[in-house]
């Protein structure tokens, strides 16, 4: 983004912003940085839900299960833990939960905070509260003590979120029976973990409970595991949780959840029971947009109660854009914060290229971790797109053999003909990181020989991502 073109008096322009999550305060600092006043919105903290009880502290608890994994895992590598003395090796690495739990927590009080001070800093006012939409104009806060306020807006950008959906048939109650939310209301390790939901958060919670020392117990109700990914990565993870003990109920739907007396009992859809000590339900999200008076501004939503935007955030209301989980276009802490920063640019008349689905790159955390960007094979194989896709296991790979790393690849997908970089796949430990390269190269358009042409360090993971693009090469 540029420098900004149009010639209004920024100053005295008056962006409200309702919602301080990642699609909300990255607007508010972007405007703010560009001259606007801004005013935000928030009710439960600066970083929304994905500071508070989402992404900070979900991927700090994945970061001990990992910490987990790499200490049970070091024997292989020829470290021993234990009494050098007397020569025994009886130490089990196990996770203390009030440490755990104090520790993520804590992180993700300490990043609200370095993020509402981070505003302040730049000017931006804060109200504690709830905002609501009067007109396309105009917002009433309503404030913790009941207090209410109208603020003017020139522009207003809505980034409320959504909040976990809940079956009729099993409420979570925070003690036994969870949703992400809740699960670090938890003071134990559990003895044996239900997880309703194989899709991304189903599937992280599974892998770090397990690497924890949790059994568990992943019900899917489709066929595999990851039904929306790449079902190559798809099918290293079962493997791995296959290896490790995880037991996949596939092609089956929790009917309903209920408390016993020690613990839960899940019913199927086919008559057969679960008992377990706990259960976490992972089964969606719903968009956080009753009652905030889109319908008085005009703003519409679908049918899922989605608000609508275009390319550059707008809504259907003049001046209101909308980003983040509560329009539905990818439920990405990055999504959310790319959205706004565009939506800002868009109505500041700066220099603005809209969002491009097919360039963004995300990770699930699992162990291994699974990255993608840009096509992917599914719209290979439908034929939406034209493509050579090479897959490199890092078995081959010197480094991944050091390290004791034994499931993972490479994939590219190049365009046909042009040898594009169109896509791409990595599942391997820290897989967010490598996915990078890839994912330049497809922002960028770079040839396979681009990325092979580079130099790589070797030994490293990243060398396969070169070696699977020098593969890729075309003989002219």
């Amino acid at each position: 983004m540029g420098s900004v073109t149009n010639q209004l008096d920024i100053s005295k322009k008056h962006l409200v912003v309702i919602g301080g999550g990642p699609g909300g305060y990255e607007a508010a600092l972007v405007a703010a940085h560009l001259g606007a006043q801004v005013s935000l919105v928030e009710a439960r903290g600066m970083g929304g839900a994905a500071v508070l009880t989402d992404v900070v502290p979900s991927k700090t608890l994945i970061a001990t299960a990992d910490a987990m994994r790499r200490v049970n895992g070091a024997k292989d590598l020829g470290v021993q833990i234990g009494n050098v003395e007397t020569g025994t090796n009886d130490a089990v690495a196990w996770a203390d939960f009030d440490v755990v739990n104090t520790r993520l927590l804590d992180l993700a009080a300490s990043q609200s905070a370095d993020i509402r001070a981070s505003l302040e800093r730049n000017g931006v006012t804060i109200y504690d509260g709830h905002g609501k939409l009067l007109s396309s104009s105009e917002v009433q806060v309503t404030l913790a003590d009941g207090a209410t306020k109208t603020l003017a807006a020139d522009a207003i950008l809505l980034a409320v979120g959504a909040h976990p959906r809940e079956l009729p048939t099993a409420k979570p109650d925070g003690e036994r029976i969870f949703n992400w939310t809740q699960v670090y209301n938890m003071t134990e390790v559990p003895e044996h973990l239900v997880v309703v939901g194989s899709g991304v958060t189903g599937a992280e919670f599974a892998s770090a409970y397990n690497l924890l020392g949790t059994k568990v117990t992943l019900v899917s109700s489709r066929d595999r595991v990851l039904p929306g990914e790449d079902p190559d990565a798809a099918a290293v993870l079962e493997e791995v949780f296959r290896r490790n003990g995880v037991n996949v109920v596939s092609k089956s739907r929790a009917e309903a959840v209920e408390r016993t007396e020690n613990g839960v009992l899940v019913t199927l859809g086919d008559g057969r029971t679960l008992e377990a000590s706990h259960c976490l339900l992972a089964v969606g999200g719903i968009p956080n947009t009753e009652g905030l008076g889109l319908e008085a501004a005009g703003v519409q939503i679908n049918d899922g109660g989605y608000i609508q935007v275009d390319g550059v955030s707008r809504t259907t209301a003049t001046n209101v854009y909308a980003s983040g989980d509560c329009t539905g276009v990818f439920a990405l802490a990055s999504v959310a914060a790319m959205q706004g920063r565009i939506a800002m640019a868009h109505w500041l008349g700066d220099g603005v290229r809209p969002l491009k689905l097919n360039e963004v790159s995300s990770n699930i955390f699992t162990s291994p971790e699974i990255a993608t960007v840009g096509v992917t094979e599914k719209q290979v194989t439908e034929g939406l797109y034209q493509a050579d896709v090479l897959r490199l296991d890092l078995a081959t790979n010197a480094r991944a053999k050091m390290m004791n790393v034994t499931e993972g690849f490479v994939k590219i997908f190049s365009r046909k003909g042009s040898g594009t970089v169109i896509g791409g796949v990595v599942v391997a430990p820290r897989a967010s990181e490598l996915i990078f390269p890839i994912s330049l190269a497809v922002h960028k358009r770079l040839h396979v020989d681009d990325l092979a042409e580079t130099f790589t360090v070797y030994p490293s993971l990243s060398g396969s991502v070169s070696e699977a693009a020098r593969r890729l090469h075309v003989h002219l």
